[in-house]
């Protein structure tokens, strides 16, 4: 439990994570008005026309530090976060490539093994990519190919929408790190069920943007989807699912391996709420959406702002 909500919000500002997101804010003041699209960036994919649909693009590159330390993990979460980013969009996944280099053949087969793995549990197929084994260290970066019908949207986010957060809470911590892994040693049909999910309620009108619980945090990630939606919202700490045995404070700062934001019209949330315990997922209401673009946190009798769109951008993508 925190001391007091403002010392926790503080220590969580200094979480590696929220230094990452910062970085795109150069990115988004590079590529802005670079070439026409009508299509928002800031999601968690691309989204591309394609005929009656649209094809999905997810990209993610890790740190040299994780590769190198931890190759058969950092394999199986290229795969796991891009499918996460796919589903998020309301997509599912059809294919993916990757990009590695490595000093040595032993630990590139790790990496390619993690690939394989998650490949295989999650029954999506690796179908190409680029491979160099002598680079000065390991790197790895992985994409996947994606398609919806029944695109979610950030961008899409509206006051008076409830949010929404469900989250697979068997797991176990993997250290170094906040990495609780909720996958790697699951049912693969439980894992491609749940992340079915998404496109599934997508599909049904049952929710209206999601976004998976990134390396910035629960909070972290908030903001993004807040940001891009040009709103603000207001959530109780306590009402966030959360594992018996776990704190508050790592837990907001927490890769849960299957986590998802959504915001869901107030009529809608039973429903989408059962449709996630039907797959062993906790899911709970957590807050609602404002229009002051303010994230502001409760905890117990504590009220504080957590950010402040008004006065500090996260990533910088945003429409408004």
């Amino acid at each position: 439990m925190p001391d007091t909500l403002t010392a926790l919000i503080a220590r969580l500002h200094q979480f590696s994570g929220i230094a990452h997101k910062r970085d795109i804010q150069q990115v988004a003041q590079q590529l802005r008005g670079a070439w026409p699209n009508p299509h928002a960036n800031g999601d968690d994919c691309a989204l591309i026309p394609d005929g009656e649909g649209f094809k999905l693009m997810a990209m993610e590159g890790f740190i040299h530090r994780f590769v190198a330390e931890d190759p058969w993990f950092a394999g199986w979460c290229g795969v796991m976060v891009n499918l996460s980013d796919i589903a998020a969009m309301g997509g599912r996944p059809l294919a993916i490539v990757n990009a590695l280099w490595d000093d040595a053949l032993p630990h590139a087969e790790e990496v390619l093994q993690g690939m394989a793995a998650a490949s295989r549990a999650y029954q999506v197929p690796i179908v190409g990519g680029h491979t160099n084994l002598r680079s000065d260290q390991p790197q790895l970066a992985v994409a996947v190919l994606g398609e919806t019908q029944h695109p979610l949207s950030s961008f899409a986010v509206q006051p008076g929408q409830t949010l929404m957060a469900a989250i697979n809470l068997q797991g176990r911590w993997h250290p170094p790190g906040f990495n609780w892994d909720a996958a790697t040693e699951a049912d693969p049909v439980a894992l491609r069920q749940a992340l079915a999910l998404l496109p599934e309620l997508a599909a049904a009108g049952l929710i209206q943007a999601a976004k998976d619980i990134s390396q910035a945090g629960l909070a972290g990630t908030l903001v993004m989807l807040l940001e891009s939606g040009g709103v603000g919202a207001e959530i109780d700490l306590a009402a966030i699912p959360i594992p018996e045995e776990i704190e508050l404070e790592p837990w907001l700062c927490a890769f849960p391996s299957f986590g998802f934001l959504l915001t869901v019209n107030s009529a809608d949330c039973a429903a989408v709420q059962m449709r996630f315990s039907d797959c062993h997922i906790a899911c709970a209401a957590i807050g609602q959406v404002t229009a002051d673009k303010k994230l502001m946190l409760q905890y117990q009798q504590q009220r504080a702002c957590y950010w402040d769109l008004n006065q500090q951008p996260l990533t910088g993508m945003t429409n408004h």
